[in-house]
């Protein structure tokens, strides 16, 4: 049984996505980021970086002691080799897959992260910011739109790096975009959503997507953070 610390973000998705797709059994503990659960002891042995998600994986392939993985793009890169499963073996294949889930890791997350903290959470409007992040998102769209004319799947076969970004479009409207302007994203973007594996993974985030709004006490955890506390 894998572990798997989750709470139902982006990030999170990705991997349930993964586990759901490659048929793993995994057990889901959630963390709490606006209730700190990031900063708990037992949690920051496996991610020290105290964000979600992380696995513990008690049968790695070397049979030795129980291996835990932070960093959503390490764990699908971790996962796929474990598997033999949504990442090539052949050398320009595999280049491309990894090229485009650095392109989601370093670029489209953190630029609709910083979308998603200005124009939701900022305690002031920032026209500035919010139009810089939203520009920015937009130019990712289109980006990834280009990738997918004439392919099915971002890297040509279905990888990780579909799984990566989906969970980063699936909030469009909450970053400003429209899908209608990217076609061949969006036509991407519907085929992703119908994947029986993909329903499956959020489905296994429902019973804490009632949870409250974001506290004030809440964003103090997860916007106030510096090397001190």
């Amino acid at each position: 049984m894998l572990e798997l610390h989750y709470w139902p973000t982006p990030n999170g998705h990705k991997i349930t996505i993964f586990l759901e797709e490659a048929g793993i059994e995994y057990n889901i503990n959630p963390v709490d980021i606006s209730a700190g659960d990031q900063f708990k002891p037992e949690f920051l042995a496996i991610a020290p970086n105290n964000r979600m998600p992380a696995i513990v994986d008690d049968a790695p392939s070397d049979g030795g002691e129980p291996i835990s993985v932070f960093e959503s793009g390490a764990i699908l890169i971790y996962l796929a080799e474990k598997t033999g499963r949504f990442l090539p073996t052949e050398t320009r294949a595999r280049k491309t897959v990894l090229e485009w889930l650095m392109w989601q890791m370093g670029g489209l997350g953190p630029m609709a992260g910083q979308n998603h903290h200005f124009v939701q959470y900022a305690p002031e409007r920032i026209d500035y910011a919010m139009n810089r992040y939203i520009s920015e998102t937009n130019r990712l769209y289109g980006v990834l739109n280009k990738q997918l004319q004439g392919r099915d799947w971002i890297a040509g076969e279905y990888s990780i790096a579909d799984m990566a970004a989906y969970p980063w479009i699936a909030p469009h409207e909450r970053q400003q975009q429209n899908l209608a302007d990217f076609p061949h994203l969006e036509r991407w973007f519907n085929a992703m959503g119908q994947r029986p594996a993909v329903v499956k993974a959020y489905a296994r985030g429902e019973p804490w997507n009632s949870r409250p709004a974001v506290t004030e006490e809440g964003k103090k955890l997860l916007f106030g953070q510096t090397a001190k506390g």
